[in-house]
């Protein structure tokens, strides 16, 4: 996300709303809550797709979300936490190169597609609401899961590699998402 091509895409309103995913059946872990309920809002399109992608996953599991909408200004919270901890890491990189690893794992908030509701971190649970084992803890930064939280890491265990890959071409992956759970950005 700190590649200047990618903040140099122009963004603008589309109009499209916010929706609460609850209100879709999708289930919504509350570890993210807030208290106004922002965290399982996204945009109406994106609710669209994660509904239908949902629909399409294998008898017994569900998408379950973590986080939709960010304020900007916990988002600015959870990058300047993250940066700080590569600095105290790593005190001899440069600011840019604190900031690129940063964006590794959390969107710099200039450019987070969170802070639109646009996008939406999530993983695959069981129908009894069970996480799958996508090989590290949700939210678990590149440095704590050894790079094993990126969804093209090398040594996964073979589950865990099997789970990340059932939610298809659906979920628009890149394949080096962070966090094990895929992030979807509207396109």
């Amino acid at each position: 996300m700190a590649d200047p091509r990618i903040a140099a895409v122009p963004v603008h309103e589309c109009g499209e709303p916010l929706r609460d995913v609850r209100t879709e059946g999708l289930a919504v872990d509350d570890r993210k809550r807030d208290p106004a309920g922002a965290f399982a809002h996204v945009r109406a399109g994106l609710l669209e797709r994660l509904v239908n992608a949902q629909e399409r996953l294998p008898r017994g599991l569900r998408l379950l979300v973590f986080e939709g909408y960010r304020p900007p200004a916990l988002q600015r919270r959870y990058f300047e936490a993250y940066l700080h901890e590569l600095t105290e890491r790593h005190p001899a990189w440069t600011l840019q190169r604190r900031r690129e690893a940063a964006s590794r794992f959390v969107a710099p908030p200039e450019i987070a597609p969170h802070c639109a509701g646009a996008a939406v971190d999530l993983t695959l649970c069981t129908t009894e609401l069970l996480e799958l084992n996508m090989g590290t803890p949700v939210n678990a930064s590149p440095e704590e899961s050894d790079g094993a939280c990126y969804t093209a890491a090398a040594g996964l265990d073979p589950a865990a590699r099997a789970a990340a890959a059932v939610p298809g071409p659906d979920l628009g992956r890149a394949g080096q998402l962070p966090d094990r759970v895929v992030a979807l950005v509207l396109r």
